[in-house]
């Protein structure tokens, strides 16, 4: 089991690194190239003002009139988004490898802290699916895809929930952990978790379109 634990921190994690760089860089030039090859006019409309005041309005959320018609759905996403960056970034154990690989590390959330933002995301994950599963509308749009895009993040923060508090075989649930981590990282360029790459480019984009081409808000 030792041996398998070196080859997820080492050389898989490499590898997940180096599918998430590569791909992102594939997929972010690719649909630049799209963009450009199927309209091109668009590129020479985007405006900062436009561009910045969309992605503010929606960074609120009670900013536009989606997320004020469902205000239970708005501020789970907003919850759920703000412990999926801040718990990987600023957990004390992703910390301290960092510090170990690279020998840089940066301020650190309390472990007990650290441990309630993590199960917040997994309740907010049981919320999407119930969402998904049970609300007609949601349902009839819900893919494979979104399924998959929802079951990852919630087995990493699952996973780390239970290495956190021992359920288990320890060394399992961690490696188990580090595994699901590593495949969301990889997956990204290429599931639905690409819009973590591409909102701001998407964002800016309507915002340029409907402000200065149509002159209407988009939120």
């Amino acid at each position: 089991m030792n041996s398998i634990y070196a080859f997820v921190v080492g050389p898989l994690a490499w590898i997940a690194w180096g599918i998430f760089i590569l791909g992102s860089i594939y997929r972010l030039t690719s649909m630049y190239s799209l963009a450009k090859k199927k309209d091109g006019s668009s590129l020479y409309y985007m405006n900062w003002k436009y561009s910045l005041r969309s992605i503010l309005h929606w960074l609120n959320p009670v900013g536009t009139l989606g997320w004020q018609r469902s205000p239970v759905t708005a501020l789970v996403t907003f919850i759920f988004h703000i412990c999926l960056v801040l718990v990987p970034i600023f957990l004390l154990g992703h910390v301290v490898l960092w510090d170990q690989f690279f020998g840089i590390s940066w301020p650190t959330i309390p472990e007990n802290i650290s441990d309630i933002l993590s199960i917040v995301v997994v309740v907010c994950c049981i919320y999407f699916g119930l969402r998904r599963f049970l609300q007609r509308d949601v349902r009839y749009l819900t893919s494979s895809k979104d399924w998959l895009a929802l079951a990852v993040p919630g087995l990493v923060f699952l996973t780390g929930v239970l290495a956190y508090h021992q359920i288990g075989d320890a060394t399992v649930m961690l490696t188990l952990h580090i595994l699901c981590g590593e495949f969301m990282l990889a997956s990204i360029p290429f599931t639905r978790l690409s819009h973590m790459l591409f909102t701001v480019f998407t964002r800016a984009y309507i915002g340029s379109e409907f402000g200065g081409v149509r002159r209407v808000k988009d939120w």
